[in-house]
């Protein structure tokens, strides 16, 4: 489990293809503090530490499937890119964004992007399966990230980004035509599947 408080902004620094995709990263975490498989949300996609190591910089490697590959964005990933880390949650942590699984429902879209003030208006498109479960004042995960949807207008949806976001995580460099990572929230999925029972 995840909170979707990032932690740290990793670099790609290889992809290897050797039947599963192997990624190594870059981090600001001190690896001797982390084992082989443990999980790190990347981008909101939880991974399973496979190597680490420290030479020439502190660095994990995780393995990604083709199926992580096909519903998520790592398939868009390049050297160099930088991308939301995330440790998994332990005992008594204290809880500043929301309940985050790591497990991607679908990719939305940046589709607009404006200035308010310092912070940023960005618009995005959910999956049509997954828009419903999306609300004003709600809460999703995107790119790792917990945020709090501001309006929705059909599968579209806005999120404010204020300074500091943008600074310590992947915010202050996205554009129109990004694909994100998005997570619903669990409590959302429960709410919609307890309207339908109660309706049938």
């Amino acid at each position: 489990m995840f909170t979707g408080i990032v932690t740290d902004m990793g670099e790609i620094l290889e992809i290897t293809q050797a039947g599963d995709t192997e990624i190594r990263i870059g981090t600001g975490y001190d690896v001797a503090g982390i084992d082989t498989g443990a999980s790190i949300a990347c981008d909101g996609v939880c991974l399973t530490v496979v190597d680490l190591g420290n030479d020439p910089r502190n660095w994990f490697s995780v393995q990604a499937s083709g199926e992580t590959l096909s519903k998520t964005n790592l398939g868009d990933w390049t050297k160099g890119r930088r991308v939301n880390l995330e440790r998994a949650l332990k005992v008594g942590d204290e809880i500043g964004g929301h309940i985050v699984s790591g497990h991607v429902d679908g990719v939305a879209l940046v589709v607009d992007m404006r200035t308010e003030g310092d912070s940023t208006r960005v618009t995005f498109e959910a999956p049509g399966e997954l828009a419903r479960f999306i609300a004003p004042k709600g809460s999703v995960a995107l790119n790792g990230t917990s945020l709090t949807v501001n309006e929705v207008d059909g599968a579209r949806f806005g999120v404010n980004f204020i300074p500091h976001t943008k600074k310590v995580t992947t915010w202050g460099r996205v554009a129109v035509g990004d694909r994100i990572n998005l997570e619903i929230d669990t409590l959302a999925r429960y709410v919609a599947r307890l309207s339908e029972a109660a309706s049938a």
